[in-house]
């Protein structure tokens, strides 16, 4: 479910760049020791998986992402977590720079011509650029203890945990 403004049923995010988002954010958190195949991410996120490999190629060719073909290929950040910005991971598929639209609906809205609500809804959607333009995967992700990744999935053995998998590990 994209993640949504409470007084507003817009999301956010468009489904892919929260689906991106989440891809990077497991792999950030998760640790670097072995690429990440699309289909173990794809199970353990809930995220179709043709879906989330055309994302990750994408991501691939925009350079936040490296990509290895083969038996022991997948995905892999391209840069360590502290130096992607969230602001990387979404461009892609949304541009927040161009996606402000008037609160009220209003077909020409601006510093010019403002709205009733025109200034606060200006600084909160700047603010909300300036979140995901300032904000690294690393400043909102967790390492998790002993990340080693299995190499049959290439998902970290932590994700193989009572939480995630309903067995005990």
């Amino acid at each position: 479910m994209p993640l949504s403004a409470p007084e507003d049923s817009r999301p956010v995010l468009s489904q892919t760049a929260e689906y991106a988002l989440r891809a990077l954010l497991y792999m950030a958190e998760h640790g670097d020791t072995a690429p990440y195949r699309v289909t173990a991410l794809a199970e353990t996120l809930r995220i179709p998986q043709n879906y989330l490999s055309k994302t990750m190629h994408l991501l691939a060719r925009q350079g936040v992402l490296t990509s290895s073909r083969g038996k022991h290929g997948g995905f892999r950040l391209a840069r360590p977590a502290h130096q992607i910005a969230l602001l990387d991971v979404i461009r892609p598929f949304d541009q927040m720079e161009a996606r402000r639209q008037c609160l009220l609906g209003r077909p020409t809205c601006s510093d010019a011509t403002p709205c009733a609500a025109h200034a606060r809804w200006k600084d909160l959607a700047d603010r909300t650029l300036t979140f995901f333009r300032d904000t690294t995967l690393a400043d909102i992700t967790t390492p998790v203890a002993g990340g080693r990744a299995d190499r049959r999935t290439g998902v970290p053995k932590a994700v193989f945990s009572t939480r995630t998998r309903g067995t005990r590990g």
